[in-house]
């Protein structure tokens, strides 16, 4: 599954995705807030993102996720995803990381509308949500610049370099007003 939007393509990550995907995740500044940590090798990444991979071909799929591709230059510039839940709650998880030379130019905000567009205009969602650390200000701005609303606090949820840290939880759903 392939998304587009004005400035971005989003197609599913590959097995020849994996050196970009691996350079992603080693970043400190990526790694800031997620609870992984920087991977000690590529056979480290390869083992996080065989699920998702492996996913693509499920017949009851439920995850997807996608490699972030500027259409001005071609250039691979971070990943995303979308993870379903069981069908009869109708929800969606997503989530996005850009290379640091991509932020502060609207990219994540692009990417999770797109991604919110196609929860509820192809997956028929009724709910899509995220997770966001408390301390994660950028993230903050684009899910609620995408039209997300906080809906509570979920306190020492987050193992982050031995430290259990807060997280907001974000959602939209279907009937709320969007302006994209």
């Amino acid at each position: 599954m392939e998304l587009e939007s004005k400035r971005l393509r989003l197609k599913e990550v590959t097995w020849d995705d994996i050196e970009s995907i691996h350079m992603l995740y080693s970043l400190p500044e990526v790694d800031e807030f997620n609870t992984l940590g920087i991977p000690k090798s590529i056979e480290e990444t390869i083992e996080n993102i065989r699920p998702m991979i492996e996913d693509i071909n499920s017949e009851n799929r439920k995850s997807y996720f996608w490699k972030i591709i500027r259409k001005d230059s071609g250039e691979f510039i971070g990943s995303a995803g979308l993870t379903l839940s069981a069908n009869r709650f109708k929800l969606g998880e997503i989530f996005y990381e850009l290379l640091p030379s991509q932020w502060g130019q609207g990219f994540a905000t692009e990417t999770a509308r797109t991604i919110i567009r196609a929860g509820f205009d192809h997956f028929h969602l009724h709910k899509v949500e995220a997770g966001v650390a408390t301390q994660n200000a950028r993230s903050i701005r684009v899910l609620e610049k995408s039209g997300m609303t906080r809906e509570g606090l979920r306190r020492k949820i987050l193992p982050i370099r031995g430290e259990w840290k807060d997280n907001y939880h974000y959602a939209i759903v279907e009937d709320d007003p969007v302006d994209y």
